[in-house]
Formats: C-alpha cells, sequence, structure tokens
C-alpha cells in the first residue's frame, strides 16, 4: 500500500503531552498530527491528523524515546508539585 506523506518531521520538532502519553505536531489544517508513545515503541512511525487525510512520518530512535518509569516518575511529581500548590 502506497501511503501519502506530507512531510517527515523529527521528533525533536514535536511537542510531549506526558498526560495524554502522545506527540503532537501542527497540521495545515489546523488540527494536529498525533502519535501515541506506545505506538512509537512499537516502532510505528506514522503520525496522522484526525480532521484530515494528511500523514507525516516521525523521524525518531527507539532507544531516545521516553521510557515508562521515568514517565511513572514523572507524572507522581507532578502530582505532588499539584497537592503541594493548592
Amino acid at each position: 500500500m502506497a501511503e501519502n506523506i506530507y512531510d517527515e518531521i523529527e521528533i525533536e520538532d514535536m511537542t510531549f503531552d506526558s498526560t495524554l502519553q502522545i506527540y503532537h505536531y501542527p497540521c495545515p489544517c489546523g488540527d494536529r498530527f498525533e502519535i501515541a508513545l506506545a505506538d512509537l515503541q512499537d516502532k510505528e512511525d506514522i503520525a496522522v491528523c484526525p480532521s484530515c487525510s494528511l500523514m507525516i512520518r516521525v523521524i525518531f530512535e527507539v532507544d531516545d524515546l521516553p521510557k515508562e518509569d521515568k514517565m511513572e516518575e514523572q507524572t507522581a511529581q507532578q502530582t505532588v508539585q499539584v497537592a503541594l500548590a493548592t
């Protein structure tokens, strides 16, 4: 199957949402391309826009992705910071 890839984007140029565990990048349609961390860890490299038919290829190394233990630790630290702030 031939994929219609709009662009290739380095993962460093994407934004990571630690709460949703997704990387996202602005789409020309006004929405954003999204790909889940779990998909990247499974070596998937295509991010899709939920509002249009565009797709991008994400350039990354699996070894450079956030590790699950580290993500759990960051989430716990954020929870403590929120609790202390209130």
